[in-house]
């Protein structure tokens, strides 16, 4: 099995690699913006949004192109074109929502005026054809833009000590990003590198079944009857508090908005690899081999393929959750230890009866409560969806799917386990928890 791991590491020889580096910063935000611009002009004009592929074959030729090497400037077009598609997704639900906006940090004097405006240093991406990587002296050579070879004999590259922790081993790099850092005010870099590990085998033959919401993050099922609930309190929390901070700073690409954007994605990084963590340590405990998760399909979009209204503030929580990303981090967690994640279909998953397999819209009578006339079950509605998810309701043929009827036992069904989130101690009982402002 092959994973990839990010490692920081400090620049050994920063005042000679500083400005080249500042250049090509400066060189990556021009890009975005002339690309962005492009964008919003094919959006006026046709409505619909240039991918990748579009604004490579239109910018290739552009001066700012050749700023940085080719695969970093293809990098920055692939950014640009997935903050669009992301914007594209939310502005069915979300009025508010903006396209993603222009690269720039705005100065201003001691009575308010604006002074003047710069291309901030935005990330820099190194792939493989722009690196050449020296393991014995802890050195990459890290391709210039053709705009940035001042010189016939000047070297075509930058040559970038590095200083990595002791601990770390440094081989097999993927990707190099130069990244500034704006608390310090000074570049460092993040190698990807590739590693091979040996799979670990399956921790059992049991099936678990999670199904990610709004209220309830995620619910987990497991076939050993215990259920637990993720509630996204956190993640709320963060999603009202940091738009109101952001919107009391005077310029919204400054560098205090900037720094609030960025602890706001941390913090929800955070989140989501607590809860991914914290769901694998218990499918080990309980012998999970497969993790199902609900297609993301059934949270975002009805039967009939529209966008579904979960209200003003849940279509704000919806698409300001990366459900696609958490997905992401639990597969790559789970497969480090050898567990199957597989998305399966949530459809009827949420109306259908875990215990007696009965199909009704009106069963589910609250938010957090469903009860079936037919069986005289009542427990948690999204416990529920998610233990239909584990029993993969849609792949049945069955007017009975495996697991319905016979005699079970609901309690768990009714009072599943409560986890939530800290900062400091992850996710922990909910009689343990003790909360904190962001």
């Amino acid at each position: 099995m092959h994973i990839h791991r990010t490692y920081r590491a400090k620049i050994r020889n920063y005042s000679q690699v500083e400005r080249m580096l500042d250049l090509h910063g400066w060189s990556a935000s021009k890009l975005w913006n002339v690309a962005n611009y492009h964008s919003r002009e094919v959006w006026e004009d046709t409505g619909e949004i240039p991918d990748d592929s579009d604004l490579k074959r239109e910018l290739k030729g552009h001066d700012n192109y050749k700023g940085l090497h080719s695969q970093s400037s293809q990098r920055v077009l692939e950014e640009l074109a997935e903050a669009f598609n992301s914007w594209y997704g939310k502005r069915k639900n979300d009025s508010r929502a903006n396209p993603p906006g222009y690269r720039k940090r705005n100065y201003y004097d001691n009575d308010g005026n604006r002074v003047h405006e710069e291309h901030p240093r935005s990330t820099v991406t190194w792939k493989q054809k722009g690196i050449r990587h020296d393991t014995k002296h802890n050195r990459v050579r890290l391709s210039k833009g053709a705009n940035h070879k001042d010189h016939p004999r000047d070297w075509d590259y930058i040559l970038v000590k590095y200083e990595a922790r002791p601990e770390v081993t440094v081989e097999n790099v993927q990707q190099v990003r130069a990244v500034y850092n704006k608390s310090k005010g000074q570049w460092e870099l993040h190698l990807v590198c590739k590693h091979e590990i040996e799979t670990p085998d399956a921790p059992g033959d049991e099936t678990a079944g999670v199904d990610l919401g709004i209220c309830n993050f995620a619910a987990v099922a497991y076939s050993t009857e215990e259920a637990d609930l993720y509630p996204g309190n956190r993640l709320k929390q963060d999603g009202y508090y940091f738009p109101k901070e952001i919107a009391k700073c005077d310029d919204s690409g400054g560098s205090e908005a900037t720094r609030l954007h960025h602890k706001w994605s941390e913090r929800r990084t955070h989140f989501f690899h607590s809860l991914a963590k914290h769901i694998v340590e218990k499918c080990i405990e309980r012998e999970v081999g497969r993790i199902n998760v609900g297609e993301l399909a059934g949270v975002r979009e009805n039967e009939n393929g529209k966008s579904k209204n979960w209200g003003r503030h849940g279509n704000l929580d919806l698409h300001g959750w990366a459900f696609d990303r958490f997905t992401s981090i639990l597969t790559y967690k789970a497969k480090v230890e050898g567990i199957e994640v597989v998305e399966v279909s949530e459809r009827d998953t949420s109306k259908t009866c875990c215990v007696c397999g009965r199909e009704d819209d009106s069963q589910r009578v609250e938010r957090g409560l469903y009860v079936c006339e037919s069986c005289d079950a009542a427990f948690n509605a999204d416990v529920n969806g998610a233990e239909n998810i584990r029993l993969d309701l849609n792949q049945s043929n069955s007017e009975s799917p495996p697991g319905f009827g016979g005699n079970r036992c609901t309690g768990w069904l009714a009072q599943p386990g409560v986890y939530l989130h800290d900062l400091s101690h992850g996710f922990s009982p909910r009689d343990q928890v003790v909360d904190c402002k962001p």
